[in-house]
């Protein structure tokens, strides 16, 4: 069964949660910022936050132009490309301090070296070890409640 909309978003923002709070965790002390660490880390998590949030409505946007394919499914690359898309507009809004809750501007660096990686972590979990936990989760629409 291919995942449903709802089951699309429920994954997007679990793993998020998990995945992309514990490597965002990691990789805040290495990004290329001279901030103190309460800043960074508010910076990193509100920038997680803000990918979180606009993630449900890139979700609405992918189900209209899924529509338009015959098996109403993207292919696993598909699912990976979609990081151009939303990087660009998650990095526009953080390097421009367009974000509630941020202490300033992102550096585009710092930004590029977060995104991508707590990027590609998700995709990576969610293309493999999510199924170990979640039996399930395939049968149920991607559905994780």
């Amino acid at each position: 069964m291919v995942p449903t909309l709802f089951g699309r978003i429920q994954t997007r923002l679990f793993m998020l949660a998990l995945v992309g709070g514990v490597v965002t965790a990691a990789v805040a002390p290495l990004l290329p910022v001279d901030a103190p660490a309460a800043a960074r880390y508010q910076s990193v998590y509100v920038v997680l936050a803000a990918v979180a949030v606009l993630g449900v409505g890139w979700e609405l946007i992918y189900h209209v132009l899924m529509q338009w394919r015959w098996e109403k499914d993207w292919p696993t690359l598909f699912g990976l490309v979609t990081i151009v898309p939303e990087g660009v507009l998650a990095g526009f809004l953080a390097t421009g301090g367009h974000l509630p809750g941020l202490p300033g501007p992102v550096p585009l660096p710092a930004f590029a070296v977060h995104f991508t990686v707590v990027w590609l972590a998700v995709w990576l979990f969610v293309n493999g070890p999510v199924r170990v936990p979640f039996i399930r989760w395939r049968f149920r629409g991607g559905r994780l409640l």
